[in-house]
């Protein structure tokens, strides 16, 4: 390895730190990325998986945090080959009784297909969907005094409690059922504090960009990112794996796309006392099991709206599903667990032959589990999709093992990078002043386990860059 020294070094390309890097260098400071893999992105990879020809998302597939990303927003990735394909319908939800709630970048729309909720409906998310654009840069940011404080005061009494609350509101089967599968991007029991403004963000988001995916694969968004920043001067140096903080060249500043379990691995005795005990009391929360699959032809959906969704939630009513998370939490796995599933070949010709499809799905299971569940995800399809077995062509699993050697960020397969819960929300990695500070007056986390959280929209990456450029460069 060069021993040439940088202003920042960077350890990991994934979202967060590409987003870290693009901040430095923005800055004109001389900064290098180190990735371990022999390609960059982290949960931003495509690859074909199953068969010569298709290509599958590895990871993340729809980005709805992506493209409402305040920091992303402000970088030119169109002009370094990303282009975003907004399907006009984000997520379906199909119910066991023939309707489907649906969201769409159109509230009205959306509303529509509550029955008796749709007032109730316009009352909770207008306000917010209207303030979206300001409300957006305060929730993806470590913990603060607000400046938009009666907005966020407004979401707050919604969203600081469970979806189990906020459900309450309602009374269709379709509305308490849409507000549980935005809510189980959580990964956590629905009767956890918080989880209602994991549902409202993800209605938001769907209500303002919609549910993205990028053409050609989401490698597209880690290209664009990393197209950028070369551009500014960066430089990456994949297929380099760090065994030892040591082994890094010198640099004012470290920034580390990684979460505690790496860090006391890698950083041995270098870190405090505190700050050991500390990372090693952080928690990492549910796993998934993934399936990829190429297809004959489109899932054949009883219900209309989820042929034209790029994202389906299959967890039938919110009852099935907040014991489905709520069983999984405790160690279980359920017959019928909540599944989410994209299809993003529908949108996006070049991902499969033609005439030909891909789809992707994973449901949570407990962290580290070896289960195969394959048999229970496409049991839930089926349910909903008769005939969707009969078109199978090829098929590729990973369990929560396989997700972590992938990445081992995803600690016991955990995608957010620990659990997302009251407690660990605004503290991660550790209660500090600073977040990202570690024990070290230079080195920093950046990864989805400090604030904001998981995620694929690089803001824990762009302020802890920020926080380095305050404290180190005092910029």
């Amino acid at each position: 390895m060069s021993k040439t020294d940088f202003d920042g070094v960077i350890l990991g390309s994934g979202p967060n730190g590409l987003a870290a890097a693009i901040v430095l260098q923005q800055r004109g400071l001389s900064t290098l990325v180190i990735e371990g893999r022999k390609d960059i992105g982290g949960g931003m990879r495509s690859a074909e998986l199953t068969l010569p020809g298709f290509t599958h998302d590895v990871c993340a597939s729809a980005y709805p945090l992506g493209i409402a990303s305040p920091f992303f927003k402000t970088l030119p990735l169109d002009r370094h080959g990303l282009e975003w394909i907004v399907p006009r319908i984000a997520a379906a939800h199909p119910l066991d009784t023939g309707t489907t709630p649906f969201l769409t970048r159109s509230p009205e729309q959306t509303a529509e297909g509550l029955g008796t909720d749709k007032a109730a409906y316009f009352h909770l998310l207008s306000p917010l969907i209207n303030n979206w654009t300001s409300l957006a840069p305060e929730l993806l940011a470590p913990f603060h005094f607000p400046t938009h404080l009666a907005m966020m005061a407004r979401f707050g009494c919604q969203g600081i409690p469970s979806v189990a609350h906020l459900a309450k509101r309602f009374q269709t089967a379709e509305a308490k059922a849409l507000l549980a599968g935005m809510a189980s991007h959580a990964m956590q029991p629905l009767t956890n504090w918080t989880t209602a403004a994991v549902s409202l963000i993800f209605l938001m988001a769907g209500h303002g960009d919609g549910w993205p995916i990028p053409r050609y694969g989401s490698v597209k968004l880690a290209e664009a990112l990393a197209s950028y920043y070369t551009s500014l001067g960066g430089v990456i140096q994949t297929n380099t794996w760090i065994g030892d903080l040591s082994q890094l060249p010198s640099a004012k500043a470290l920034l580390l796309d990684l979460t505690p379990r790496q860090l006391l691995k890698l950083g041995g005795n270098r870190w405090s006392s505190l700050y050991q005990r500390q990372l090693q009391r952080y928690r990492y929360g549910m796993g998934v099991f993934k399936v990829d699959w190429a297809l004959d032809g489109p899932i054949p959906w009883k219900h209309p709206a989820c042929r034209d969704a790029g994202t389906v939630h299959l967890g039938n009513t919110f009852e099935e599903i907040a014991a489905s998370e709520a069983f999984t939490a405790q160690g279980g796995h359920p017959d019928r667990p909540f599944v989410l599933l994209t299809q993003p070949s529908l949108f996006d010709p070049s991902r499969a032959p033609q005439g030909k499809h891909t789809a992707w799905a994973y449901c949570h299971v407990p962290g580290g589990s070896r289960k195969n569940m394959t048999t229970a995800i496409e049991a839930q399809i089926e349910r909903f999709a008769p005939g969707f077995r009969d078109r199978i062509l090829a098929r590729h699993t990973m369990d929560t093992a396989q997700m972590e050697e992938y990445n081992p960020n995803y600690v016991g397969g955990d995608i957010n990078g620990g659990i997302m819960d009251i407690r660990q929300l605004f503290t991660r990695p550790a209660l500090r002043r600073s977040p990202y500070r570690t024990s070290v007056n230079n080195i920093y986390i950046c990864s989805s386990a400090s604030p904001p959280g998981g995620g694929v929209h690089g803001m824990c990456g762009y302020h802890a860059a920020r926080r380095v450029l305050r404290t180190i460069f005092r910029l």
